[in-house]
């Protein structure tokens, strides 16, 4: 069982899957972060996207080592397709933990 009390959840959505892992890749390199999980999520307009599949990449770490890792992925991702969005939770709350371990991939 995950101690999410402590912990910083950061997510960060891009667009495709290449994206997504040079992004994982560059975040943990950044900070002390371990990845949770990869979500995919097919938006209604994925038609008329350039990249239609969105990743949600789930990291956990202190709150300083995932803004790190955030910040080092959307550095990556801008270089390759792109970031949709990003955020830091500083600390998860218990009730959300069942959605932050579930991966759609």
């Amino acid at each position: 069982m995950r101690c999410y009390g402590v912990r910083a959840l950061g997510l960060l959505e891009v667009f495709g899957l290449t994206t997504a892992l040079v992004a994982a890749d560059a975040a943990c390199k950044a900070g002390n972060v371990k990845i949770v999980t990869f979500d995919k999520n097919k938006p209604a307009n994925a038609d008329k996207l350039e990249v239609p599949l969105l990743i949600v990449i789930k990291f956990e770490g202190t709150v300083s080592d995932v803004e790190m890792a955030i910040d080092a992925g959307i550095r990556a991702a801008n270089k390759i397709s792109g970031v949709s969005c990003s955020y830091v939770i500083p600390r998860v709350d218990e009730g959300i933990k069942g959605f932050v371990d579930t991966s759609c991939i």
